[in-house]
């Protein structure tokens, strides 16, 4: 091979997805913007939050990346009250989708009350089941009312970033019974050419054990359909198979899902008309 692979520069790092933003369809690019919600009780301590991420204008989606509720404070209404501010702020945002993550001894029936239905499932070596999960907001979904709202006594507000690190300490100390704490193998790598010019990079990550991600990849135009796309691929599955991983997780959209499926990604999971005009899928490979 005509091309020596390096380690990734920030600086290139940051390259590659300003280029992927440009192949993408032009009515798929967004601004991103990261929110967080917490709910203090009388004294100020933070009982309860969320951090999520809006994908504005055409993407028109928000992510749900963490929701916790102190355990004290549980079933009292309080989730629900953020599920709905979460909800509030996307449809304000011009949003129409809110997509989150959960696992199967986390809170999958409690979303799936407030209307959210699953769209990918994945079974973790630890035996657990993690879930995808999707409400479209311009569809009629009855809103669920809890039995118990005694937490309404309490107000949702916006937080800052170290609201943020409560809430993600918070999720930690409930999940590390269920979970174990993986070490991360970062993967951040380029082909540069004799010249030392960079012809394509990659951004992946291996949790050692459980699974590799790949987070971003991209090849100059030039030259595309010459394998190095599929080279970093192979680089990175190695990578996970030395690690202990026995499966490689990818995201890609309507516009280039045949490269992944060429190399032997499958569906996991869809999402129609997500962003409005295209289709987003979910792909795995075991390796």
């Amino acid at each position: 091979m005509e091309y020596i692979i390096e380690d990734l520069t920030k600086e290139e790092a940051v390259y590659i997805g300003e280029k992927i933003n440009e192949i993408v369809p032009r009515e798929v690019d967004a601004d991103e913007e990261q929110f967080v919600l917490k709910v203090e009780d009388e004294n100020g301590e933070i009982i309860g939050g969320c951090i999520a991420e809006a994908y504005e204008y055409h993407w028109s989606r928000v992510l749900l990346e963490e929701l916790w509720v102190d355990e004290r404070y549980r079933h009292q209404g309080i989730g629900s009250m953020i599920i709905r501010e979460v909800e509030r702020i996307a449809r304000e945002k011009g949003c129409r989708v809110v997509t989150l993550g959960t696992a199967s001894y986390m809170a999958r029936p409690f979303y799936e009350k407030h209307g959210y239905t699953v769209f990918t499932t994945q079974k973790k070596p630890n035996g657990y089941i993690s879930y995808s999960l999707v409400k479209y907001l311009d569809k009629d979904t009855p809103e669920y009312v809890p039995a118990d709202n005694s937490g309404a006594r309490f107000k949702v507000a916006l937080g800052d970033d170290d609201d943020a690190e409560v809430i993600e300490n918070g999720i930690d100390a409930y999940s590390e019974a269920y979970e174990p704490e993986y070490e991360r193998v970062d993967y951040y790598k380029k082909l540069v050419d004799k010249d030392d010019k960079f012809a394509a990079g990659v951004i992946a990550d291996v949790d050692k054990g459980s699974y590799g991600f790949v987070h971003a990849l991209f090849v100059e135009e030039p030259l595309r359909r010459q394998g190095l796309g599929t080279y970093l691929m192979r680089e990175v599955e190695k990578l996970a198979r030395e690690n202990g991983a026995s499966m490689i997780l990818t995201t890609a959209g309507d516009w280039n899902v045949g490269f992944f499926k060429k190399n032997g990604y499958l569906l996991r999971g869809e999402l129609k008309d997500v962003p409005k005009g295209h289709d987003c899928y979910e792909l795995y490979k075991m390796i």
